[in-house]
């Protein structure tokens, strides 16, 4: 490449060539990268390294809940932001939480769905059924935990958001989840008044 100048303010000047020791430089290859299909081609795995937090899976009620009543299940995860810098180029990256997949320990699960569900009231805990409830069968001790499945959208130095082709499934780190049983009976007395008493602390099932 050979470099020429000539006065701004003349019209139709005569160009001469820049000085070679003091002229500007350029760097080029036969064959210029395209920064912005480079840069498309690795955001996919950009984006599956981010450190994106999949938030918490809320039950309620919790630790204890009841055999045959509705456990209501949520999850508190929002949408995050991120700068990265890649090729040299400043990259701004939205992950986006939109579906979620339950599974509650004893072989049921529930999604995708979008449903994140919500927090209800503990006046409601034991007799209001939300679209994330679940209700186990049997008494025991379950591992439950939610997968959430982020889309996202990046932009290369403030340009337009652009969509990534592919999501980020995070799940969450599982929780025990007790299941009892109720029984009811008629009792003579309280357990202050006799401690051995059906369904007293430390008194023998029966």
């Amino acid at each position: 490449m050979i470099w020429r100048q000539a006065p701004k303010s003349i019209t139709n000047p005569t160009w001469t060539d820049y000085p070679a020791v003091s002229g500007p430089t350029c760097l080029y290859d036969s064959q210029p990268e395209n920064v912005l299909a480079n840069i498309a081609a690795r955001i996919l795995t950009a984006f599956r390294q981010l450190p994106v937090n999949p938030g918490t899976l809320e039950a309620q009620p919790f630790p204890h809940t009841l055999k045959g009543g509705p456990t209501n299940f949520y999850t508190t995860t929002n949408e995050q932001t991120f700068d990265l810098t890649i090729l040299g180029q400043t990259v701004h990256l939205t992950a986006t939480p939109t579906t979620y997949s339950y599974t509650f320990g004893d072989g049921t699960t529930l999604g995708p769905t979008p449903a994140a569900g919500y927090s209800i009231p503990e006046t409601e805990w034991l007799s209001t059924e939300t679209r994330t409830s679940h209700i186990y069968a049997e008494t025991g001790n379950y591992q439950a935990a939610v997968t959430t499945s982020f889309t996202g959208t990046y932009s290369v130095n403030n340009g337009p958001p652009l969509p990534i082709n592919g999501t980020l499934d995070i799940t969450t780190p599982a929780k025990t989840i007790h299941v009892w049983k109720t029984e009811k009976a008629l009792v003579a007395d309280t357990c202050q008044e006799n401690p051995n008493s059906w369904g007293c602390p430390g008194a023998a099932s029966r």
